[in-house]
């Protein structure tokens, strides 16, 4: 599975970005698609991600100004976000989740940068 993101980038507090990626190769396996980020000194963490059934689960940092969706048919996953802050400038970074061995997969990451 192969992932990659687009949509990053610089936004001023209060604005809004929307984040895609693209899965290829064997997306058949694909159970889970989602969304974390990493801050430069910080570890990884979860954003949002979604479940084959439509289901999905939001992390605290973001929770009630991101919104996650799956296309299956074209095979993306988006993430929308609103009243972002400085504090959510990161690397964000899209995650698959396939097989029946549970085999992660990350795309390359995209810079969100918001300034104050």
């Amino acid at each position: 599975v192969e992932l990659v993101e687009s949509g990053g980038g610089s936004v001023q507090t209060g604005g809004s970005l929307r984040l895609s990626c693209a899965a290829s190769g064997s997306i058949y396996r694909i159970k889970v698609m989602g969304w974390y980020r990493q801050a430069p000194g910080k570890e990884r963490e979860l954003v949002a991600v979604i479940f084959d059934g439509g289901s999905s689960n939001y992390g605290d940092s973001l929770k009630g100004r991101v919104t996650i969706s799956r296309d299956t048919s074209k095979n993306t996953v988006s993430l929308e976000m609103n009243s972002l802050k400085p504090e959510d400038t990161a690397v964000y970074y899209c995650n698959a989740v396939a097989g029946v061995r549970w085999d992660v997969y990350w795309g390359q990451g995209t810079q969100v940068t918001v300034s104050s």
